[in-house]
């Protein structure tokens, strides 16, 4: 039987929860063994893997054949110049890949979501990852929700779900159970992780956390698709492989009218010397050919517009991003949780007798009632470390 079709008690009960909530030694057993409620997070690419990455574009590799070629035949001088731009490439986009997910790493720190939960009788803030199945969760407009459940106690809750059933529209919820199978859109008396809280406020049983999500499920299935190239990307890999084929097909060319000539001019007297000049000759052609440098630059620009990018707020992760996000004019976004928190906040206050005055005097009606009005009809929460300690 699915929780949608359970009442609120039998939840409860199988969960091994409370309306209370858990107690610290459950929550700290049930962490031990499920873990903690946050994706796994796809293993880091080692700056070694990154440095090899950096090796497998067609213009270096061609370079790369190159410079070992001409290493073999004792030219010592090109093969090490052409080995130090091609480290120089490297280590720059490296660096400044590190540089990204180190910016990333913090952001995810400073922006991690939290939850109010009831623990033990007591309503408490924590990060959402520390959130255990049983746990009874509080939710009010502008929240995200960390994570699936069961709804117990309802007040107008609306909420958006359009990222997990396309749905533009808030979908009202309810507590009751529902009879028979049910879509996941219509599974309207239960919450799911990461939709937004648009209106109104409830309480849930956490049911699923992690990977055992709705959202936790679409996110492995993403795991395996793979990441499509940017058109700076294929526009480089087209080229690479178009200049590579034109420079083979012309240095066979070379190479193939200096043997001709060889045997029309009957200057075959020392036939292996004469091979071996005219390879180092099409090998030479190739070198010439082959634009050194255009990796560097590529990757130096790139570099550049990161920086440029990191100055107006934004981290690129992959250099060749830039090239996508810099030539994107309109960027359309849920401005709800984005810019906004879709919260009524109070900038300033009027009286009908006067405007914008500080609220002081208690002595005044007027004053006195409107501050009343503010103190009663507002959903602030205060969470006390010490019982007895001020605020304020």
């Amino acid at each position: 039987m699915q929780r949608y079709n359970q009442s609120v008690n039998e939840v409860l009960e199988e969960t091994k929860s409370q309306l209370e909530g858990l107690k610290p030694k459950e929550v700290e057993l049930r962490q031990a063994e499920n873990g903690f409620n946050e994706l796994k997070e796809k293993k880091k690419t080692s700056t070694w893997e990154l440095f090899i990455d950096t090796l497998k574009d067609p213009m270096v590799i061609i370079l790369l054949l190159v410079a070992f070629v001409q290493l073999f035949l004792g030219e010592f001088v090109e093969s090490l110049v052409i080995f130090i731009v091609l480290m120089i490439n490297s280590v720059v986009a490296v660096v400044q890949t590190k540089r990204a997910e180190s910016s990333l790493d913090a952001l995810r720190q400073m922006s991690a979501p939290s939850a109010k939960v009831l623990r033990n009788g007591e309503k408490t803030s924590i990060p959402a990852r520390e959130l255990v199945v049983g746990d009874i969760v509080s939710l009010e407009a502008g929240d995200f929700i960390p994570a699936d459940g069961r709804l117990i106690d309802v007040q107008n809750l609306r909420v958006e779900e359009g990222m997990l059933t396309g749905e533009s529209e808030p979908v009202e919820k309810f507590s009751d159970l529902i009879e028979g199978e049910a879509a996941l859109g219509d599974r309207k008396n239960m919450v799911f992780s990461s939709s937004l809280v648009v209106y109104g406020r409830a309480d849930f049983v956490v049911t699923a956390i992690a990977e055992q999500t709705e959202i936790g499920k679409i996110a492995q299935m993403l795991e395996t698709a793979e990441a499509k190239q940017t058109p700076l990307q294929q526009k480089l890999e087209k080229f690479g492989k178009q200049l590579g084929w034109a420079i083979l097909a012309l240095c066979a060319l070379i190479f193939a009218v200096q043997i001709l000539r060889l045997f029309t001019t009957n200057q075959t007297a020392d036939m292996q010397k004469a091979i071996l000049d005219s390879f180092m000759f099409a090998v030479a052609v190739a070198v010439a050919a082959i634009p050194e440098a255009l990796s560097s630059v590529v990757t130096i620009v790139l570099s550049v517009g990161t920086n440029k990018m990191a100055k107006q707020h934004a981290i690129m992760r992959n250099l060749p991003a830039v090239e996508t996000l810099g030539s994107t004019s309109i960027i359309c976004t849920d401005k709800t949780g984005t810019l906004t928190q879709n919260k009524m906040t109070v900038v300033d206050s009027y009286l009908p007798t006067e405007s914008s005055k500080e609220l002081t005097d208690l002595s005044q009606v007027d004053q006195k009632l409107l501050l009343n009005a503010m103190v009663l009809c507002n959903d602030s929460s205060f969470f006390y470390k010490e019982r007895d300690e001020d605020i304020g």
